[in-house]
Parts: structure tokens; C-alpha cells; sequence
């Protein structure tokens, strides 16, 4: 049976939710790969809207299994917080919807703090992180001193893993002009609250294999975008982790070869939230009519995106970094009622026309877009469940980002609704 690997191909808020959550129907098992809860998923299911961060979008479904692979990095009480908010609106979680990898890195309070305290320190030169840890987490995890999940059942192993950790972040604490870590509160935390997230605790790699053997159809769920990739975005203006579509397979111990199809989410224009280049960034009359008519503001951090054409060239590089074998596009009713549209083609760097992203921060920040110029159309889009639906200068304008990325489009979502989805290819077709 086919697994279908999701991720997004510009900087995250894509509406990987929506379809993640349109594609579980099909799978028996959705885990998510990388990332933590900096990252949000808002999903709207008859008329209910729920806010997913941590959590698999398919636990909103009955019958399916969540899992969070060993990629993540996990904030237990983040996920309790979140468990608890859904429960309350009537989704219930338990050890049959849902597994953690045991492996899987803690975010602790410890996480938090640092990430603030150097973003405060940095001034201007701040990245514009969350603050929620998750960098400093990733950060233990690469320097073999994080705390996993399955150390919480084991107190000798705490005991040794909290030397080294203080060890590091003691010193750099104090670097920064604050106390040490009060170990003992620490540890008792950990301690309160390893019977409530311990229960979830598996070996992941393992489950994932027997289920893929029985025949389940597997659904790879990704945080933020591939322009945020720690290796391929803009650095340093990036998430601390792969957020491609290779890192499906490391982040659940399931290997490449499970893998069939790369769907990448892709915004029929373009956002951003937070600091960093953005080439077809639109500070007038348009990017304020994305924002409203979009309404960009970030699920997590309530921050507004900035907003922008639609950058072929962004996203045809993210499509070849990704693999990705079909996109989703996805707000194209938000482009309703524009005389006008523009894509980027390419960019001017110095006099010369470039037909990528150049890697060095101060190039990004020098490039200026090249842009094509269509028709807009005043007809709905909204709603449209079919291509007869659609206004025939939509039509042209998703032709051409076909074209012009080197990807087509396997599916086209025209509202935040479930079923406002028209389906060109089936990802779990076999």
C-alpha cells in the first residue's frame, strides 16, 4: 500500500493541516516526523475549529493512529495542555490513538529559558524564535545530553543524564547573568510528570514496520517549511530541524524505501512569519488584502505573516530539495477579486538573472523578483469542489505554476473546510 510523506514547501502555514487531515481519511496511521509545538495546525471540521500543535492531525478521526516519531522534540507538558484542550472539545486520546517514540527528546523548562535569553541578547541580530525551546533542544539532542522519554522510567539514567545537562547549561546561564538550575525542582517536575506521558512510550521504528507489513497505509505528517530547513532554507533564519521530505525516514526509524509519494503544501501566493529575506514581500494595498482576506496570523504565536506573490522560484527549488511528486495548493479563493496576479520567474542579483534562492544571507537579501504578469478574475472561487467550478483565469493561473515549478498539482483546496478539496491525483493511489 502506498505512504504518502506531507510537508511544506514554502516557509510553513501552508495549510498542511487541512490536508493532512483530508488525507487521513485514506490512512491508518499518520505520525508526525520533526519539529515540535512551534509550529501549529488549525483545522476546521463542520463548522468546529481545533488547534493542533503537538498532536497528529489525524487524532481528530476515529479509527486512526497517532504517532510522534523519534524527529520531534517533545514538550510533555505542552502535550498534556494540548490533550487536555481536546479532549474538552470531545476528541478523545488515549494508548489506542496514540504512541510517542520512547526516544524521543524532551523539551524542558531549562529549553525555554535559553531560547529566550539569547534571543533577548541577540537585539537586532534575534532570529525571531517562538521561545517554546526548541532550538536549545535540538541542540542537547546533537551534544548527547538531552533527556528522552524512556530516561523517565529509568532513575538511574535521569540521574546521569541531568549531570551532563547541567553541566553544559549551567555555565551558560550564568554567562548570560542568571542563577543555575535548581536540580531538584527539576527532576521533580520530571518526576510529576512521567506517569501521564509514559503510558504513550514506544518503540516507534518497530510498530511502524509490523503496521506497514500488515498493509496499513502510512500518512507522514511535517511541521514548519522546507525554506525553514535547517541545511536548505534561509539560514540562519531557519527551525532548528530537516523539515524535508527525507526526514520522514529518519524522524520514525522507517526507511526511505517506505516512501512512495512527496506531497508538498504550497500557498497560492507566499508568507512568511518572523525575521528573514522574502524576496516578493508586498508592503501595500495587495499584501494587506492577502493578510485580511488570508487571515495570516500565526496559529502558535499570534504573530502576523508577512505576505507576497506567489515565488516560482522558491518553490521549484523546495519541490527538487523535497522530492516532492505533487503539490497541494492550497487559499487560491484568497486571490478572489484581484484585477491582477503576479508570479516570480527569477531573480536580478547584481545585474544578472538568477533562477534560484543563492545560499549567502547577504545575496538573499540583495535579490530583487522578476515577475510575470496575469489576469486576475472576480468570480468565487470559494467552495469549488470541481475544476468546472473554477474561473477559467484560475484555471490559467494554476497551469502555469505548474509549468513554471516542474511539479504538478495533485490537489487544490479552495476554503479551510474538510471537503473544499478538489482531488487531481490520489497521493495513496497504488
Amino acid at each position: 500500500m502506498a505512504n504518502v510523506v506531507v510537508v511544506g514547501a514554502q516557509w510553513g502555514d501552508e495549510g498542511k493541516g487541512k490536508i493532512v487531515d483530508w488525507l487521513s481519511e485514506r490512512a491508518d496511521v499518520i505520525a508526525r516526523f520533526q519539529g515540535g509545538h512551534n509550529a501549529g495546525h488549525t483545522l476546521v471540521i463542520d463548522g468546529v475549529t481545533y488547534k493542533l500543535s503537538l498532536l497528529p492531525s489525524g487524532i481528530l478521526r476515529p479509527g486512526k493512529l497517532g504517532v510522534i516519531g523519534n524527529g520531534v522534540v517533545l514538550d510533555p507538558w505542552a502535550l498534556i495542555s494540548e490533550i487536555e484542550k481536546i479532549e474538552a472539545q470531545g476528541v478523545s486520546v488515549t494508548t489506542e490513538n496514540l504512541v510517542i517514540a520512547e526516544n524521543v527528546p524532551l523539551i524542558l523548562p531549562v529549553h525555554q529559558d535559553l531560547d529566550r535569553l539569547r534571543e533577548d541578547a541577540a537585539g537586532r541580530a534575534k532570529i525571531g524564535t517562538t521561545g517554546r525551546g526548541i532550538g536549545p533542544a535540538y541542540e542537547d539532542k546533537v551534544g548527547r545530553r538531552a533527556v528522552r522519554l524512556a530516561d523517565l522510567a529509568d532513575p538511574a539514567t535521569l540521574e546521569a543524564r541531568l549531570d551532563r545537562l547541567l553541566a553544559h547549561h549551567d555555565p551558560l546561564r550564568r554567562g548570560l547573568g542568571q542563577p543555575g538550575i535548581d536540580r531538584d525542582a527539576l527532576k521533580a517536575k520530571l518526576e510529576e510528570i512521567a506517569p501521564k506521558v509514559l503510558p504513550f512510550a514506544a518503540p516507534v521504528w518497530k510498530l511502524l514496520a509490523e503496521r506497514r507489513r500488515a498493509g496499513d497505509r502510512i500518512l507522514f505528517e511535517g511541521a514548519q517549511g522546507a525554506l525553514l530547513d535547517i541545511d536548505f532554507g534561509t539560514y540562519p533564519y531557519v527551525t532548528s530541524s530537516n523539515t524535508l521530505g527525507g526526514m520522514a525516514a529518519t524522524g520514525t526509524g522507517l526507511g526511505p524505501g517506505s516512501i512512495d509519494f512527496v506531497l508538498g503544501i504550497v500557498k497560492a501566493y507566499t508568507t512568511r512569519v518572523g525575521e528573514g529575506p522574502f524576496p516578493t514581500e508586498l508592503d501595500d494595498a495587495v499584501g494587506q488584502h492577502l493578510a485580511e482576506v488570508g487571515r495570516e496570523k500565526g496559529t502558535v504565536t499570534g504573530r502576523d505573516r508577512r505576505c507576497g506573490w506567489f515565488d516560482a522560484v522558491l518553490v521549484r527549488q523546495t519541490c527538487t530539495t523535497s522530492g516532492v511528486n505533487g503539490i497541494a495548493l492550497t487559499k487560491l479563493d484568497v486571490l478572489d477579486g484581484l484585477e491582477e496576479l503576479k508570479i516570480c520567474v527569477g531573480y536580478e542579483l547584481d545585474g544578472s538573472r538568477v533562477d534560484y534562492l543563492p545560499i549567502a544571507s547577504e545575496q538573499q537579501a540583495r535579490v530583487t523578483p522578476v515577475y510575470e504578469t496575469m489576469a486576475g478574475w472576480s468570480a468565487s472561487t470559494a467552495g469549488a469542489r470541481s475544476w468546472a467550478e473554477l474561473p477559467a483565469e484560475a484555471i490559467k493561473y494554476v497551469r502555469r505554476i505548474e509549468e513554471l515549478i516542474h511539479c504538478p498539482v495533485a490537489m487544490l483546496s479552495t476554503s479551510p473546510e474538510r471537503d473544499d478539496t478538489i482531488l487531481v491525483t490520489d497521493p495513496f493511489a497504488d
